[in-house]
């Protein structure tokens, strides 16, 4: 994992069940803890709630979610790959740069693989990826940057 990647200990179990919604914020910390803590009660009530990766600061996100990896992302969305090297192929992209676009989106917990034999298959357990960007007046002429996520 990179040194501005989440702080995740374990994959989740292939037969993990997820929400039919991945929300990809950008927030302060504050807001977003407040809306972790709302959505696990939530969760607690037996209510389905999306999985929320967020940034804190815009521009991590912007450098993580960029025009190529979206593009490898909505491609996955539409039909999961058999291997790393058959997604190159259908994006017509190297492997090594697309292997690495997804070790990066795997850190974020945006794609997930399956392995299967020696072949690790990405794939987006996701029907609906939304992305939202919270971004905010300057103070005393210094623009507000939170900590990095």
């Amino acid at each position: 994992m990179s040194k501005n990647s989440p702080d995740h200990s374990h994959e989740p179990p292939a037969d993990a069940e997820y929400p039919s919604t991945l929300r990809i914020t950008s927030t302060p910390f504050e807001e977003h803890k407040e809306s972790v803590l709302d959505r696990a009660e939530r969760w607690e009530q037996g209510e389905a709630v999306p999985h929320v990766v967020n940034f804190q600061d815009a521009s991590r996100l912007q450098r993580v979610l960029t025009p190529r990896r979206l593009e490898l992302v909505r491609s996955l969305m539409d039909e999961p790959a058999e291997s790393i090297r058959a997604l190159a192929d259908r994006l017509d992209r190297d492997v090594r740069q697309v292997h690495d676009d997804l070790q990066i989106l795997s850190e974020y917990r945006i794609i997930h693989f399956r392995e299967e034999g020696s072949a690790k298959q990405p794939h987006i357990p996701y029907d609906t990826i939304k992305i939202e960007v919270e971004l905010s007046k300057s103070i005393d002429g210094a623009s507000e940057s939170p900590a990095s996520a």
